[in-house]
């Protein structure tokens, strides 16, 4: 697919589109279309940095005052601010210089506005697209870095898509593999321990129906996860391997540590989603 060229998301889902973008690293602006309803999402070398979307996007005012991190005074007073100078300043600009808001608080709820916007995006299921390399409709002032695939991962999850399970795979009997890191580009991801452990089990030996069988999910459910970590790009179709006699678990379960060493980012003790249980089970057991 040229990223020059507009097409059609029948053909090409989102999180496809998506995740070619960031595997290219490329820099521009997506911008997507469904009906009258437009989405425009920044790229920086692979990474999102900004999204908008005039139908859908909660006014970053109110965000902030629902939440409680300014007053309706001071929201008021910086809508004047803004009126006065024709709205040649952004109201985050305005609040930051005001001092009724630092910039840390920003960054969050922008990104918390980034999200939800995109959660919404793959719900889509027709429109068009086109990628602008190295076009920004917008100059902002305060971007951030949002992880394709963490986005990838959280919109699919508040999905309940029956037919996402047989439009991702092809056959139950293809066999998958942990994706390899991209060159030049780290994946911040963060997984949920039902995700972690199924992923244990993809491991280029076994079908997707055997990782199924031996995972402790239903087999619904595990099928539901493994379509979200393909869609998300961190699971790869290859072809089978031999399995040989020395390939005890042990060995098994050392590679796949070292292949979530090469593929995640090392995660800071203050990882902004707390509210996320990660745990790495499966590996301690070893």
């Amino acid at each position: 697919m040229d990223l020059g060229l507009q097409g059609n998301i029948e053909k090409f889902s989102l999180p496809e589109i998506l995740q070619l973008v960031a595997a290219s690293r490329k820099s521009g602006t997506l911008g997507v279309q469904q009906d009258d309803s437009i989405i425009m999402v920044y790229f920086d070398k692979g990474d999102i940095i900004y999204g908008y979307g005039p139908r859908q996007t909660y006014h970053l005012g109110h965000l902030l005052k629902e939440k409680k991190i300014i007053s309706e005074t001071q929201l008021e007073q910086a809508i004047n601010i803004q009126s006065k100078n024709e709205n040649s300043k952004r109201l985050g600009e305005i609040l930051i210089s005001r001092k009724f808001i630092d910039r840390a608080d920003l960054e969050k709820v922008i990104i918390e506005q980034i999200e939800e916007l995109l959660y919404s995006l793959l719900t889509w299921k027709k429109g068009s697209f086109k990628f602008y390399e190295n076009q920004f409709p917008t100059e902002e002032e305060i971007t951030v870095k949002i992880s394709v695939e963490n986005v990838i991962l959280e919109g699919l999850r508040r999905i309940d898509e029956a037919n996402m399970v047989n439009d991702t795979f092809a056959s139950l009997d293809d066999v998958y593999v942990i994706s390899a890191a991209q060159s030049g580009r780290s994946r911040d991801v963060t997984l949920e321990a039902k995700e972690w452990n199924i992923m244990a089990l993809v491991d280029g030996y076994r079908s997707i129906r055997e990782v199924c069988k031996y995972s402790t999910l239903d087999e619904n459910e595990a099928l539901k996860k493994l379509a979200q970590l393909k869609l998300a790009g961190i699971i790869t179709k290859t072809e089978k391997k031999e399995l040989k006699v020395s390939d005890n678990m042990e060995q098994m379960v050392g590679r796949l540590a070292n292949l979530f060493e090469d593929y995640l980012t090392e995660k800071s003790h203050h990882n902004r989603l707390t509210d996320r249980k990660v745990t790495k089970t499966i590996l301690e057991q070893k």
